[in-house]
């Protein structure tokens, strides 16, 4: 298995699992056992929006990523595979560290066009041999 693709891969992982864990410790604090809290951009509902937006990605990239692993991945792959897992933090990163997810801002918007460009580079490339 190629380090690196191990590596995005983890760093998937723990990204998903880490929000996941903020998600249920901002609920304690918060007091609120289900659901939103009832301001929009309040930290538990930026974090919860993190936590399901990665929950839809995570898991099929890391299928990507173990595919291209087990095959033997191409530089191409490998970069795209790099430049995705960043994508997903960058993306987390905007939706938790500006104050209102009403707005989209750059760390957001870069994440979340690279995350797509990337997914489908990394599809098309599965069927071409990449």
């Amino acid at each position: 298995m190629h380090p690196v693709i191990l590596y995005c891969t983890a760093a998937l992982g723990c990204l998903l699992f880490l929000l996941g864990l903020s998600v249920s410790m901002l609920r304690r604090r918060a007091g609120i056992g289900s659901g939103p809290a009832p301001d929009k951009n309040a930290p538990l509902n930026r974090v919860i929006r993190a936590h399901a937006n990665t929950a839809e990605f995570a898991p099929f990239l890391a299928v990507i990523y173990l595919y291209f692993g087990w095959r033997g991945p191409s530089d191409l792959a490998v970069w795209l595979i790099v430049a995705a897992t960043v994508s997903r933090f960058l993306l987390v990163i905007g939706l938790i560290a500006w104050p209102s997810m009403s707005r989209p801002n750059p760390p957001r918007f870069i994440g979340a066009l690279g995350t797509y460009l990337c997914g489908v580079a990394l599809s098309v490339l599965m069927v071409v041999g990449g």
